[in-house]
Parts: C-alpha cells; structure tokens; sequence
C-alpha cells in the first residue's frame, strides 16, 4: 500500500402570569428576571437537543433533515478537522480545504481547486495559519482549469495528486486503497471510474481518531441527487458507485460540483433518492443517453491543461 505522508421542558415559565401583589424592590425584580432567563434558555436549549437526536434516530424523519442535524452535532463538537467548502460560481464547482488543527503545523490538502480562484484559496490558507502540503484533483475536469499549478508556483513545496488510471501529470500519482496523510488525518483514495476512467472519490480515514462521520469528496462521480455524465473522455456507462454506496450510511457526501444550490447530503440518502444511480444498469444506461448534452464549452483548453496537472500555465500558453 503506498502512503502519502508530508515531509513534516416546554420553553415557556408559568411564573411569567403571575402578577405580584406588590411591586418588588428594583434589585429583587433583576434577580427574577435574569433567573427566568436562565430557566428559558435551559428549557430550550434542551428541547433542541431533544429534537435533533430524535430527528437523528426517527425513521420517519426525512434524510435531509437527519443529515443537517448529524452535520450541525458533528460541527459543533470539538473536531480536529478543519473543513471549509468553498465555491468557483462560473463552473459551479465546489473546492474544499481540510486541515488537521491538533498537528503543530496544521497540514492542509485542497481538493479540487479552480485556476479562477487561487488567490482566494492560497489567501485563506494564509489567514487560518495552515500549512498547505496537497492539491488535489478527483479526475481530470473538462469544465474548468486546474489551479494546482498556480498553487504550486504561489506556494512552493505543494506537491500535487491525481490518480495515476487517469494517465495525467502530477508529484504524486494515486491508486486504489492509497492513503494520503495531513498530520494525523489521512484521506482514503477509492477507484470510481465512470464519469471519466481515472475518477477517484478521497475518503476520510475509518478509526476512532478519524472524523465522525465520515466523509466522501466525491468528484462528479456522485453529486447531489445525480451524477457527472459518462459520454466522453473515454469512459463506459456505469450503474452504481459500489466503492462510494458500501460507505456507512451516514457518510457525507461533498461533490465537486452542484447546479442546484445543494451542498452537502448523505449515502443513505442518496441511495434512496438519486434518480440515476438508483436504477438498474440499462434504465441507467438509457436514461445518461436520453440527456443528449451539449459538447463542454471549456472541454479543449482544460483537458489538456489539466492533463499536465500543475503545468497547465506552459500548456494553454503555447
């Protein structure tokens, strides 16, 4: 196995209708008041917890919601992961930034980062003292260019991932069941081809120092209620993402594009309600064909730009 390690109640008080027979004295009157306070943010601070953890665990409660209360819990708990979504509106594609903030160095990877929005990114890395260590790309994107190599230029010592079945360039070249370390977190690499052949989905690690739940960057093999379609860069149709849909159901799923102002959701949810991917191999099949998409405007500049992933400066200036 090759490992990728970096060189360093109810909420209301009944007292409220009571009416005094007299009035308190002004200090008396401030104690009462700030006691009732208490009592009502008590009450209903507990009837949220109660609400979110019966959502949690209600069958009947719908997916989306016990996912935002799994996500809110996990959030606000104290975590060791950074996570921080971030968004290039031209492409609609989603970049993200991990960091382990327990190491002394709080390492950080980006996945999927746009050449439109690098300073963005490299400046935020800068203002959350973190020390950037990867760049990676989920598969060679044919919407927009990378922005690995202008990273790498801003940021020397950045080394750049992609998967080595998607036969481009880059420092590291990945393969199923790699590991990619940042400080004690790492992020597990499963082969998903189909939206492109060297598609990979980077998951977060499975062990009781690893994030809970956990995470899936799954690239455009999975969106959001879809899927990144399967008629070009040398790809066959696909039915189900079995490496993404044998996660634990309540992994999160963040895919690297949304055109519908969703943001995150769940592998149960997804396997209940994507109206691709739950269908058998020839409806799916029928279905991808029946989109007759249009040819990707951006396809011929940042195919070849990315394929030289971290070099495409050289590549769409020649």
């Amino acid at each position: 196995m090759f490992l990728i390690r970096p060189s360093t109640s109810s909420p209301l008080n009944s007292s409220a209708h009571f009416v005094p027979p007299r009035p308190l004295p002004r200090p008396v009157r401030g104690k009462m008041l700030l006691l009732r306070s208490h009592r009502l943010l008590s009450s209903t601070s507990a009837f949220l917890s109660s609400y979110k953890a019966a959502i949690k665990t209600s069958r009947l409660a719908p997916l989306g919601l016990r996912a935002m209360a799994a996500y809110s819990a996990a959030a606000a708990s104290p975590s060791r992961l950074l996570l921080r979504q971030l968004f290039e509106k031209e492409s609609s594609t989603y970049t993200y930034l991990l960091a382990d903030l327990a190491h002394p160095d709080k390492p950080a990877v980006l996945v999927d980062p746009v050449d439109k929005t690098v300073d963005r990114d490299t400046n935020l890395v800068k203002e959350l003292g973190l020390k950037l260590i990867y760049a990676m790309n989920t598969h060679v994107h044919a919407d927009h260019v990378t922005g690995t190599g202008l990273i790498k230029k801003k940021m020397p010592g950045v080394k750049s991932v992609i998967s080595k079945a998607s036969t481009a360039q880059a420092d590291h070249l990945v393969d199923h069941a790699d590991k990619i370390y940042f400080g004690g977190l790492f992020l597990e690499v499963r082969a998903t081809p189909g939206h492109t052949v060297g598609c990979v989905t980077y998951v977060t690690g499975d062990g009781p120092d690893q994030p809970h739940p956990r995470i899936a960057f799954t690239g455009d093999t999975l969106l959001i209620h879809g899927c990144g379609r399967t008629d070009f860069q040398f790809t066959e149709n696909y039915s189900r993402p079995s490496q993404i849909f044998t996660l634990p159901k309540d992994t999160l799923i963040y895919p690297a594009h949304d055109y519908k102002g969703f943001t995150v959701s769940t592998v149960g949810e997804e396997l209940l309600y994507n109206p691709r991917l739950t269908k058998d191999e020839e409806t799916f099949k029928s279905i991808m064909e029946d989109l007759k998409l249009t040819y990707p405007k951006m396809i011929d500049i940042a195919v070849p730009a990315n394929m030289a992933c971290g070099l495409q400066d050289a590549t769409t200036k020649s």
